[in-house]
């Protein structure tokens, strides 16, 4: 029995398909295949479409180690939260907006790299390891106005991208956030427009944007009815909502709605209202922030602004992108949305 030689195995094989090959079957340039590949910008939605079909119709696979060596990139982005590890599976917006931003950077054909920093050791391990150039970029999620580690991605030339609002940091880090003050108005004219006059709020920390800035659209949309004994913090977790709704309704029983600013802060005011005999919405209705699967699933269905989490992963990955490229950065403010279920 013969053994085909080298030469013919190399003959038969089938020919692994090129960026040309890719081109022809889109029916656009080598130019046009190449920046879809390397992030997508400056090219029409229509021509992305038709290389992503083409690319999947050939069976093209770029060369990334080829091109890493090339360009010196890693050709990878790193997905930073800066809070507890638990909080990464306890809060859904956090896996909502892992998942987008793994989709977005799927279909640039990179890399993306969870990081959690939410101890001493594991800031000063990934800052090391950002550093090292292990990644092209950083988007950070869930930074408080004191967060160390901002200042190393700074003073290390990081680039980075923060989800929503760096405080004290706005214009040293480009941002994607909602418009926070506008939200928190259309829910508190929401709830006074349905006849609410006793109305609470559920903050964040105030050392976050959304603690801060959603407090500031309650109290100017409230006017002169703003009464700061109505106003209670917690970490967005639904047993700080449980704990606050508590104190509020213990400093003020007249209380007949109460805007939490997130969706599992609010699930915890409920859990306390239900446990003090107090019915939603009939005795005090209840608005939250996020939509992120929550909302929907309580009982009552939750009035909620919707964030559109899904344009924020893909718009961090683009804005992180444009940076890296050497663009000047642009932070990116989005709309959210008035949900209104059977809470309030």
């Amino acid at each position: 029995m013969g053994y085909a030689s080298p030469v013919e195995v190399t003959q038969n094989r089938p020919r692994k398909p090129t960026i040309r090959d890719v081109a022809a079957a889109a029916g656009v340039s080598r130019g046009t295949v190449s920046r879809v590949i390397n992030g997508g910008h400056w090219v029409s939605p229509e021509a992305r479409a038709a290389v992503d079909a083409a690319i999947v119709s050939t069976g093209y696979h770029a060369n990334h180690h080829a091109r890493s060596l090339a360009t010196g990139r890693a050709n990878s982005l790193a997905f930073l939260l800066t809070e507890p590890q638990h909080l990464l599976f306890h809060d859904p917006t956090f896996s909502i907006l892992l998942r987008g931003a793994a989709e977005s950077l799927a279909r640039r054909h990179m890399t993306l790299v969870l990081l959690v920093a939410g101890t001493p050791e594991e800031r000063e391990n990934v800052a090391q390891f950002v550093s090292g150039g292990h990644v092209d970029g950083v988007m950070l999620v869930s930074s408080h106005e004191s967060e160390p580690l901002l200042d190393l991605l700074i003073s290390a030339g990081v680039p980075t991208v923060a989800c929503g609002g760096v405080l004290g940091r706005m214009d040293a880090v480009p941002s994607v956030q909602v418009d926070e003050i506008t939200s928190a108005r259309e829910i508190t004219r929401h709830l006074i427009d349905r006849g609410y006059q006793r109305i609470a709020m559920i903050t964040g920390p105030p050392d976050t944007p959304g603690g801060r800035f959603r407090l500031v659209g309650f109290r100017d949309e409230l006017g002169d009815a703003f009464d700061p004994n109505l106003v209670e913090a917690g970490d967005y977790t639904r047993e700080s909502g449980a704990a606050a709704m508590a104190r509020l309704l213990e400093r003020a029983p007249d209380i007949d709605a109460v805007f939490a600013g997130s969706d599992l802060m609010a699930a915890g005011a409920i859990t306390t209202l239900r446990k003090l005999g107090k019915r939603v919405p009939d005795d005090i209705a209840v608005g939250g922030f996020d939509d992120s699967g929550v909302a929907e699933s309580l009982d009552p269905p939750l009035t909620t602004m919707a964030q559109p989490f899904d344009q924020v992963s893909d718009a961090m990955v683009d804005l992180l992108l444009r940076v890296i490229e050497g663009h000047a950065p642009e932070s990116v403010t989005l709309p959210t949305r008035l949900v209104v279920r059977a809470s309030t």
